[in-house]
């Protein structure tokens, strides 16, 4: 944290090569962001942490920017960092942005920021459910227990880094290749940034090397433009992974307190949560509202509860920022609740499995946060684990078993594609929508496929960019599969009707069948239908519950993991993985799978291995992936999923979600396999050789 008191660019501009030197003095006072617009493109008064950007260098080699970048001379003025959550909300804290009232909030129409109760406050949210019985409840339980967890700092572990081109057309129109998966929001976002209007602005998305959240926020775009306008020269920029690990945003770090009211038989009367998130320095990569982790800074939990408060806050930082990733407040919410769980269940002398099989959600209840769950799953995904698992069956000494329960929403949306059949028979859908891996693009296509009665090769999807494609939301949430899938579907329901209008005949398995049953070619039809030029119409879909329909779909995982836990060393080697998966419907088993296995080796990472270091300075130390460990093929433990198909989701064909439902229960349920193997309970992550041999001495 440091006051800018001198930037000196006069030595770099001499680097030969060099094409362009730039500051804020030269760009404007920019502020960029998803929805709060508090991340300077290029910092003029202050840094606010270590990796701010305060000059960009165009140059026609890597070598020479490097150099000319070596050669900006700025003088700082330090200032008092704060770097502890805790400490950002003392009445004497350092204020981290004293703009702040007059940054623009997308969220709230550009008006005045929320309410919050402290200037270094970024958002706050208060979920409450029949709160007028809550102290009764807890003045008149059986037991009340408490419990405090704490969740670190977490890198969203891709491997390709942030890359993106920019380059301005002789009219004005500037084009931006990147691999961002919200191509049109980021189109608003930079016109906002760069003074210009949306219209001007072309996003060509790229293909996306990995995700995981991380690439919804992308920071490089900005910079580059104002280069690129600079030198009439298109320009590129490719992050490095010690940039990526240094300055990119990550999940919250967190800090949860749990109190939980029970009667004599276990059963949960009334509940306190309270999360303190770490912000960073800006909320700008954050696309919700309220500046929290998801929607509203806390998970759905499976269990109901009559009498509830929940109380998330997300605080300003001299760190690296917080942002979403996958699944952005389920690992932390969960990792404390199901060992609440747990810890309670020990306390009363009722069995784990018993405890939650007491409380998960019924029909007709509805969840801490008060969201009605349309069909829940949990007790059948518990009772399946309990076959599944041989729950019963002992356990050598040094090993033991945890297991975890968690659920997860299906997400809506609104979006449109177009599908246009030529005369050749090819039917070619255009989406929005951008491929991060997930295979949306194969879902839109097999939907729209089989909608029509047609084979799989005759759709042909392709992506395009904001100047051809129908808006689309962007990929995240948990929501391709319904809302793309559901625009792929009411497409071709609108051009089945439309040809069979045409023709006065029936499609069937890819062929035109008259009243007779005699049927011609589908090629041959469409050659007479399009005679005149393609056939084209527009799909669309809104995913958002109305009226009577408050019930969405949820999506219920349940984990069991047996470790084992060497005294002497404290290591801890997973020995099986079981996991039980309400998924509904699946349209593509191949990639479905994939994101089943994907993300349980995501969660294996953050639960036992990965973890963002800072010193006292407030610098992130694992600067590499030598330093910052990924799990690899050799870390994969056995791992079985028995996937659930019997309750149909509201997505197409009776889809659900699939991409953030595995690694979000995982670490929970290790941390409570290895209490039940050596009898140390962690209430902080990774589960290290070296916490766990910690705990044990202690």
């Amino acid at each position: 944290h440091a006051k800018i008191v001198r930037i000196d660019t006069t030595a770099a501009k001499a680097v030969p090569g060099v094409r362009a030197v730039l500051t804020a003095a030269d760009i404007g006072h920019r502020l960029w962001g998803r929805n709060m617009f508090d991340w300077p493109v290029l910092a003029w008064d202050r840094v606010r942490m270590i990796g701010d950007r305060v000059a960009a260098v165009a140059a026609e080699t890597r070598e020479a920017a490097a150099e000319a970048a070596r050669l900006v001379e700025v003088e700082y003025d330090e200032l008092p960092p704060v770097l502890d959550p805790l400490e950002a909300m003392d009445a004497a804290a350092p204020v981290v942005h004293p703009e702040r009232p007059s940054y623009y909030h997308a969220g709230f129409a550009g008006k005045a920021p929320l309410n919050v109760p402290h200037p270094n406050v970024q958002g706050v949210n208060r979920i409450v459910k029949d709160e007028a019985g809550l102290d009764a409840a807890f003045a008149s339980a059986h037991r009340v227990f408490e419990h405090r967890f704490v969740t670190p700092k977490l890198h969203t572990g891709y491997i390709e880094p942030h890359a993106t081109l920019v380059w301005i057309d002789e009219d004005g129109t500037v084009h931006v290749q990147t691999p961002n998966k919200a191509p049109y929001g980021m189109r608003n976002n930079l016109a906002r940034t760069l003074g210009i209007p949306a219209e001007t602005i072309v996003i060509e998305p790229s293909a996306i090397g990995g995700d995981f959240g991380g690439k919804g926020m992308t920071i490089d775009e900005c910079p580059c433009y104002f280069l690129a306008k600079a030198t009439g020269r298109p320009v590129r920029y490719v992050q490095t992974y010690a940039e990526e690990l240094a300055i990119g945003c990550t999940r919250h770090p967190a800090r949860l307190t749990l109190r939980t009211a029970v009667d004599a038989n276990g059963k949960f009367l009334a509940h306190y949560s309270s999360v303190l998130y770490n912000g960073g320095a800006y909320a700008g990569g954050k696309p919700a509202p309220l500046l929290l982790p998801g929607q509203s800074g806390y998970a759905t939990v499976p269990y109901h509860v009559p009498h509830v408060r929940i109380e998330a806050m997300c605080v300003y930082t001299n760190t690296s920022p917080g942002a979403h990733v996958r699944a952005p407040a389920d690992p932390q919410v969960f990792f404390a609740w199901e060992q609440h769980v747990d810890m309670i269940a020990h306390e009363l002398g009722i069995d784990p499995l018993e405890m939650r099989l007491r409380n998960v959600i019924r029909p007709g209840q509805t969840a801490l946060s008060n969201e009605a769950i349309r069909a829940p799953m949990g007790t059948a995904v518990l009772e399946r684990l309990h076959h599944e698992s041989n729950y019963a069956a002992p356990l050598p000494r040094g090993r033991g078993r945890g297991i975890s329960l968690v659920c997860r929403h299906t997400g809506a949306g609104k979006t449109s594609l177009t599908l246009r059949l030529e005369a050749d028979g090819t039917i070619h859908i255009l989406t929005g929508n951008v491929e991060q891996g997930a295979g949306q693009l194969t879902v839109a296509q097999r939907v729209a496929a089989v909608t029509l009665s047609v084979k799989f090769a005759r759709a042909q999807v392709r992506r395009g960019s904001t100047s051809e494609a129908p808006q689309d939301p962007g990929t995240g949430g948990s929501r391709v599969t319904h809302v793309v899938g559901g625009a792929a579907k009411a497409g071709a329901e609108l051009l089945r009707t439309e040809l069979e209008g045409r023709s006065g005949l029936r499609l069937r398995d890819d062929r035109f069948v008259d009243g007779a049953g005699h049927s011609e070619p589908f090629e041959a039809v469409a050659a007479r239908l399009c005679a005149g030029g393609p056939i084209e119409v527009t799909g669309a879909y809104d995913g958002s519950h109305h009226g009577d329909d408050h019930e969405g779909d949820f999506c219920f995982t349940a984990y069991a993991i047996e470790v084992d836990v060497d005294r002497e060393t404290g290591c801890v080697r997973i020995v099986d993985a079981l996991g039980v998966i309400d998924v509904g419907e699946i349209i593509n088993p191949i990639a479905h799978q994939g994101q089943i296995d994907g993300g349980f080796i995501f969660g294996l990472g953050s639960s036992m291995m990965e973890e963002m270091v800072l010193d006292e300075s407030g610098k992130v130390t694992t600067l590499s992936l030598g330093d910052y460990k990924l799990p690899t093929i050799a870390d994969i433990p056995p791992f079985r999923s028995v996937l659930i198909q019997e309750n149909p989701g509201q997505g197409p064909n009776g889809t659900k979600a699939a991409g953030e439902l595995t690694n979000t229960g995982l670490t929970a349920a290790i941390a409570n396999a290895v209490y039940n193997a050596a009898g140390v309970r962690l209430t902080e992550f990774p589960i290290t050789a070296e916490r766990v041999y910690a705990a044990l001495q202690a």
